[in-house]
């Protein structure tokens, strides 16, 4: 129980801090890397572009056509977006990243606009 409040109390105090993002926003990102960890053959670390098109698989598993709609009302309105709030995490100490990891992994993967449309699939990072 100690570790949950410890974690609210991180995620409400990142949203003191910057009201950009709702609680939920937070939240879905952790469920949303769980989603794309799980689907790994071995656990490791997943990079930005990976979390990117794990978020954007879930937002559709979970709330289909609406998948934007919703991410906009929780301020989500571009990749970047996710960027911030996982950096958020891992300054809070809820996350952790390897030294490779940087916010700029998180600009312009896609368009909220045509991302969220099921036969939508992201290009390969050309810089891997």
């Amino acid at each position: 129980m100690k570790e949950l409040d410890s974690f609210l109390h991180k995620i409400e105090k990142l949203i003191e801090e910057n009201a950009q993002y709702k609680y939920e926003a937070y939240s879905f990102v952790l469920a949303a890397l769980h989603y794309a960890s799980s689907s790994l053959k071995k656990p490791r670390h997943i990079t930005g572009r990976e979390l990117l098109e794990g978020i954007r698989k879930y937002s559709l598993d979970q709330f289909g056509p609406l998948a934007k709609t919703v991410l906009n009302y929780w301020g989500i309105h571009e990749t970047a977006d996710f960027g911030k709030i996982v950096f958020g995490l891992v300054d809070a100490g809820v996350l952790r990243k390897q030294p490779e990891d940087k916010i700029e992994d998180f600009e312009n993967v896609y368009s909220f606009d045509e991302a969220f449309h099921q036969d939508f699939e992201i290009e390969d990072d050309p810089s891997t």
